[in-house]
């Protein structure tokens, strides 16, 4: 299988705001999207789909992971060849979702490059330098 390409976050909503049918998957832990926040797609009319790739508090991958988000896709009318966008909060986890989806037949499947937060600075600080929040793109605290 080809690799996952990386996408920059400003792109990616350059991309969400072009193709009404792309989807942003955030896979982070239902404690980051709570204490952390999330994109918010509503000036997009969409929102942004929460599945979590390691579950909370175990830290553990999520085994329903594909079928969970599939369903969740399927639910929404979404086809295996829309646009899809993963996040997570630095583009790793992101990177290993969009593959496992990919592996199950979704054509179109993208890691957002720097994620939600971003990699930790010199001062071991997240979400200042880069990521959706430092490109300050709209988020939300849930």
């Amino acid at each position: 299988t080809r690799a996952i390409e990386d996408v920059p976050v400003r792109a990616t909503w350059d991309r969400l705001k072009a193709n009404p049918n792309a989807v942003l998957i955030d896979v982070r832990t239902r404690a980051e999207w709570s204490f952390v926040g999330v994109p918010n797609l509503e000036s997009l009319g969409r929102q942004t789909m929460l599945v979590e790739w390691l579950e909370f508090p175990e830290n553990r991958l999520n085994a329903g992971f594909v079928d969970q988000l599939a369903s969740s896709l399927e639910a929404a009318g979404v086809g295996r060849t829309t646009e899809l966008y993963f996040i997570c909060r630095s583009g790793s986890r992101s990177r290993h979702a969009a593959a496992a989806l990919k592996a199950v037949g979704y054509e179109h499947c993208y890691n957002v490059a720097e994620g939600f937060e971003g990699p930790l600075d010199g001062d071991n600080h997240r979400g200042i330098h880069s990521g959706w929040k430092a490109e300050g793109l709209p988020w939300v605290q849930e």
